[in-house]
């Protein structure tokens, strides 16, 4: 049944699968690998699963655009959940392999980032070509088309691969975010430590025209973490902007933080309000100074005694 099925980035073996697991649910789903990120989406949207498990973001090389395209285009979809998962490296050969021996390499292009100071280092002659995911490299290594791959260590016995070395990576504490789709539905319920996603459109392009959102959400003091750029395909010039904000929309800051947004912008899309990875309510802290929704509610109280005469 599609109610048990979540779809992710695949082929098995990848850091995408990996994080999945992490789930507690993963236990009782099936779990479908698919060939790209818009494949597993795609899944969700027709019905053949309940939910689709993504790359979103990586520490290194900022969002994952394939997914950014697709949650901003296409039937909506929303983000219930997010992991993060450490990322380290390791280079997968077929056994016998040496690494004077290696002269082309593979992995998935997000990878490339994360590891090219030690291809410099190491193998500075060696061609690089982008696999569709890191398994995918894995697999085509195993198949000869490839002397190694940059993969999860986890990957080596699936491909029957061994790694030549392992802890690879050019940056400390990288981290890959992997997010949870599904169909639109009321978001879970504020936890404390959450985080708000959108896509915004601007209007027309003028001075100030970025600046006028930002100001939607550092007026009620909503932090933003994440804000990218991604091209609509109207032409150059054109663009629309991924954000993400600290806040649940049911936070009064973050709730009219949108409507301001939705004033202004001629199409704002909203991705769900879901639990922050790894971070405690104690740990989020509390909203700043005139932000929080006990002092919103003192305004509106105020404005309607004002309105009907009372002040």
């Amino acid at each position: 049944m599609s109610a048990m099925r979540y779809t992710y980035l695949g082929p098995e073996g990848t850091f995408t699968e990996a994080a999945l697991r992490t789930l507690p649910e993963a236990a009782t789903r099936e779990l479908v690998p698919m060939v790209s990120v818009p494949a597993a989406l795609d899944a969700v949207r027709n019905g053949q699963a309940a939910a689709a498990f993504v790359p979103i973001e990586n520490s290194v090389e900022g969002g994952v655009t394939a997914t950014l395209d697709e949650l901003a285009s296409g039937e909506q979809l929303m983000i219930y959940r997010e992991v993060l998962l450490p990322i380290t490296f390791a280079l997968l050969v077929r056994p016998g392999t040496e690494l004077s021996d290696v002269k082309t390499v593979t992995g998935h292009p997000v990878a490339q980032p994360q590891v090219r100071n030690w291809l410099r280092s190491h193998l500075p002659d060696a061609l690089w070509e982008s696999a569709a995911s890191n398994a995918d490299g894995a697999r085509l290594v195993q198949e000869g088309r490839f002397d190694a791959a940059f993969a999860g260590e986890f990957a080596a016995a699936r491909y029957g691969l061994k790694p030549l070395v392992n802890e690879i990576h050019d940056a400390e504490n990288a981290e890959t975010r992997f997010v949870l789709v599904g169909r639109p539905a009321r978001p879970s319920a504020p936890t404390g430590a959450d985080k708000t996603s959108v896509v915004l459109w601007l209007g027309d392009d003028h001075p100030g025209a970025l600046l006028e959102l930002l100001q939607e959400f550092a007026v009620r003091g909503v932090n933003l973490m994440l804000i990218q750029s991604r091209p609509t395909g109207a032409g150059i010039g054109n663009y629309c902007f991924a954000a993400d904000a600290e806040g649940h929309i049911t936070d009064r800051r973050v709730g009219e933080a949108l409507m301001g947004l939705k004033r202004i912008c001629p199409k704002v899309r909203f991705l769900g309000s879901y639990p922050r990875a790894g971070v405690s309510p104690a740990e989020a802290g509390v909203p700043r100074p005139g932000t929080s929704d006990a002092e919103f509610i003192s305004a509106a109280e105020w404005l309607a005694r004002v309105q009907d005469g009372r002040v």
